[in-house]
């Protein structure tokens, strides 16, 4: 089984963001197992953390974004995908800014990087995820369309053609053995030049210039325009020059290099789906918003693979959380505190752990001769275990508490009884957009399904802080 990697030693790298045009330092540091790749603004008070996680995209339009409570990492997509074709699984990424550098328009320097410091293997394994039935998503408007089909390796074919003479048709291929340095990683972002007056006109590609970027130029240059680009670019006129249809005097380092770059930004986009995949994946005419909802439906099927699983309970392990750990996240205490311990901490996904003793104070009266806990003290179980996936990230969570605003589908499957060690599962269904979040809770004594609930929970400020 392959293990877990992380780079050995820090990585340093600045430049501007392709949007923001706003020099940005980031900061590439080893991560534990398990740990995914994590983004901190360390420019923000706080230094708040968003997961790379489709839950957390805000924005596919000229890149991949991300954001949590109001803070947002944008441009991703690049590092993300040296990430994955250098077989890194755990890194934090922190930046002074809300850009990732665009840097030449391609993965290359990460990857450079990435080989100079190298990697470590950490004790876990790495996970993979096997499509077990294909999975299809269709933008027939747009002329995009993405498929995945499982295979016993990771696959992917792209497609591109914008129906213009200058590109053409073009496919490219590649598989997890394909050396990913040399096949991808110096292929360079590409725009046509009739979208550049678009994009500066909607305050973008403040960073843009023609060394981080393939211009594609549709039409012979007047004068004029080529004054005007030179003004756009703040380049000598004298620089600015059309060769094979390209705005610049750069060459392609490959015939296909637009169709290679796509398929690297779709292998960045694709690992936001939370979990390396084996399948073979064919997109057409594939871009950030297409790539991210098809990552949505992967990341569906392997939460329902995930949910078909019951949490195991190992009493002999560590836990995440102790009691004394979960008092400095929740408020409740006795006889309210419903969880003696958390297991496990996923971006998306908590496990906690209850033990019903006979010392219980409901017992007194629920019932005295047929002890049995209520069903409405499980759902609060399950509140609280989600209350503290919700408040765990949150720098002041003893200042925050979290109120029902919903409870949908509540289920009771057999009673519960003193003796029983509850195994609670919670799982973010919607994420925190604004001070809502929706979590489906299943609780388990075994590997019996005891009780289940959808519910919607509000995150709100103590006022007295």
């Amino acid at each position: 089984m392959e293990k877990q990697t992380t780079i050995k030693n820090k990585i340093q790298l600045s430049g501007k963001g392709l949007h923001t045009g706003q020099l940005v330092e980031v900061n590439l540091l080893p991560s534990e197992a398990d740990s995914g790749v994590v983004f901190k603004r360390v420019d923000v008070e706080g230094c708040p953390t968003i997961p790379a996680s489709v839950l957390c995209v805000s924005d596919t339009s000229r890149g991949t974004t991300l954001s949590k409570n109001g803070v947002k990492v944008a441009t991703i997509e690049h590092l993300l995908s040296a990430l994955v074709g250098l077989n890194v699984d755990n890194v934090l990424v922190e930046l002074n800014g809300e850009e990732i550098p665009i840097l030449d328009g391609s993965p290359r320097f990460w990857v450079e990087e990435i080989k100079k410091v190298g990697t470590v293997e950490l004790e876990k394994e790495r996970k993979y995820f096997y499509l077990k039935e294909s999975v299809s998503y269709v933008d027939e408007k747009n002329g995009i369309e993405i498929v995945g089909v499982p295979a016993d390796d990771f696959k992917v074919t792209t497609l591109i053609d914008y129906k213009t003479k200058v590109l053409g048709e073009q496919t490219a291929r590649f598989s997890e053995n394909d050396d990913y340095e040399y096949e991808l990683s110096k292929c360079r972002t590409f725009v046509f030049l009739h979208e550049i007056e678009y994009l500066q006109k909607a305050n973008l590609i403040k960073g843009g210039d023609v060394d981080n970027a393939l211009i594609f130029v549709n039409k012979e240059l007047a004068q004029e325009d080529l004054n005007r680009l030179a003004t756009l670019f703040n380049k000598d006129i004298a620089k600015l020059d059309v060769h094979e249809g390209i705005l610049n005097n750069v060459q392609k380092h490959f015939e296909n290099e637009p169709a290679r770059h796509k398929l690297l930004d779709f292998i960045g986009d694709l690992s936001l789906a939370g979990q390396r995949i084996k399948g073979h994946f064919f997109a057409s005419c594939p871009g950030h918003k297409a790539n991210v909802e098809f990552a949505k439906l992967i990341k569906n099927q392997i939460d329902m693979s995930t949910e078909s699983k019951v949490p195991v309970y190992d009493p002999n392990q560590a836990p995440v959380y102790d009691v004394n750990a979960i008092k400095g996240l929740l408020p409740h205490r006795y006889p309210f505190l419903m969880i003696d311990k958390i297991m496990e901490v996923g971006e998306d996904y908590i496990v906690g752990i209850k033990n019903v003793t006979g010392n219980e104070a409901y017992f007194q009266g629920h019932f005295p001769d047929q002890p049995v806990m209520p069903g409405v003290l499980q759902v609060e179980a399950m509140a609280q275990t989600g209350g503290i996936l919700v408040l765990k990230d949150v720098p002041d969570p003893e200042n925050y508490s979290t109120y029902f605003a919903k409870i949908d589908n509540v289920k009771f499957k057999r009673p519960v009884v003193p003796g029983d060690t509850l195994i609670i599962k919670l799982r973010v269904t919607a994420p925190l957009r604004r001070t809502f979040v929706e979590m489906d809770g299943e609780v388990y004594v075994g590997n019996t399904l005891v009780s289940s609930a959808s519910m919607m929970a509000q995150v709100i400020k103590n006022k007295n802080n």
